[in-house]
């Protein structure tokens, strides 16, 4: 796994773009159902888990994993037993 800091997630976000980059923190087992966002994604796991469900396919993603939502895309969230933690980059 690439280790990064969390500097260097939010400079490379801002040169693709992205205008708004924070440190999200989800409690465990928290589910939030189908939803969409006015905003497109980027983001990577740094701690925990969490299971994404956009459309019909679910991916299971883990600390280093990196994931991308494109905007108004409807999708679910799952988080495991210790919850996750992940930063994430948004085009507004």
């Amino acid at each position: 796994m690439e280790h990064i800091h969390y500097s260097e997630f939010e400079a490379a976000a801002r040169a693709a773009g992205f205008d708004e980059v924070l440190e999200r923190h989800r409690a465990p087992l928290t589910v939030l159902g189908t939803h969409e966002h006015p905003f497109a994604v980027q983001a990577r796991v740094v701690a925990g888990e969490m299971w994404l469900t956009p459309g019909e396919s679910t991916r299971h993603l883990r600390s280093g994993d990196r994931f991308t939502l494109q905007r108004d895309k409807p999708h679910a969230e799952l988080y495991g037993e210790v919850g996750a933690t992940f930063w994430v980059a948004r085009r507004n």
